[in-house]
């Protein structure tokens, strides 16, 4: 592990890239405000695609933020050195991502009344996306071969920890029908369906028209050729798009390409045994 490159909070890996002690600070202090709508997911679980929809649904389907503002600072990380420079220019009601578990979202969250949307991935999908991820990141370690960093994820030695617990420690909250739980597989699979869910959920009551211009801007291949949201504004030195473009596929099922029948045995193995005992099932295969 290079020394340099992550910190460790609450024995979490974090890139000192776009992390550091004062914007974990800024985060555990945030003073969160009812009407926030928070985008959670696991890293490489659909965090980019929230960034794009959640302006949308909460602004009636005006694309003119999404055209015109980065997605970082559009809708911007909680936990990110940005967050502190950007938050105060964000419209209401503010729309923002964050990785953190649950047990360390800011104090003032959890007596709120914001609202989450809380995104899985089959962790197969989410492996095999952080695996190219590292591939063309310079601000992270070199994966090293698949086998490799297979071992690395399942240990949790990979950013925000284990896959597991931070499912874990979304589904077991006291935030009732302030969260929403959706997966990337149901979003893929009909889009549309997706939008309307977010819209009721977050009272934004759009129309179908609205509904369509929002899902046909999202359609991953479209959202990929959005300079504001495909990473293309960051330098080649920082995300080299030529190893691995950071929008790579958007699809179900990439690790099948990837996987090996050993590899998947004991990866899906491990996954299961940590789940073992919870009252929630997934909608992909974990056999």
């Amino acid at each position: 592990m290079s020394s340099g490159r992550y910190l460790l909070h609450h024995g979490l890996l974090l890139p000192t890239v776009a992390h550091s002690e004062e914007s974990l600070k800024y985060a555990e202090n945030f003073l969160v405000k009812d009407t926030d709508v928070f985008g959670v997911t696991y890293p490489k679980s659909g965090t980019t695609w929230m960034q794009e929809i959640l302006p949308l649904v909460l602004n009636g389907g005006d694309l003119t933020p999404v055209q015109t503002i980065p997605n970082w600072d559009r809708v911007p990380w909680l936990e990110e050195t940005r967050a502190a420079l950007v938050m105060d220019c964000l419209p209401s009601p503010r729309a923002l991502v964050t990785h953190l578990p649950y047990h360390l979202m800011p104090t003032s969250f959890y007596s709120s009344k914001a609202k989450v949307i809380y995104v899985m991935r089959n962790p197969k999908d989410v492996m095999v996306s952080s695996y190219h991820f590292h591939k063309m990141a310079s601000f992270l370690d070199d994966p090293g071969t698949f086998q490799e960093f297979m071992e690395k994820f399942l240990e949790g030695q990979v950013l925000f920890g284990k896959w597991t617990d931070h499912v874990k420690s979304w589904r077991h909250t006291e935030l009732g029908d302030r969260i929403l739980y959706i997966t990337y597989e149901e979003m893929v699979q009909d889009l549309h369906g997706a939008l309307r869910r977010f819209s009721n959920f977050l009272g934004s009551n759009l129309s179908e028209e609205a509904i369509q211009r929002t899902a046909e801007h999202c359609y991953f291949n479209n959202m990929k050729t959005n300079s504001m949201s495909n990473y293309s504004l960051v330098p080649k030195e920082i995300m080299d798009s030529s190893k691995s473009a950071f929008l790579r596929k958007g699809i179900v099922g990439d690790w099948k390409n990837h996987f090996g029948p050993e590899q998947e045995v004991r990866f899906s193995s491990v996954i299961r045994g940590e789940m073992e005992g919870e009252s929630f099932s997934f909608p992909w295969d974990l056999e």
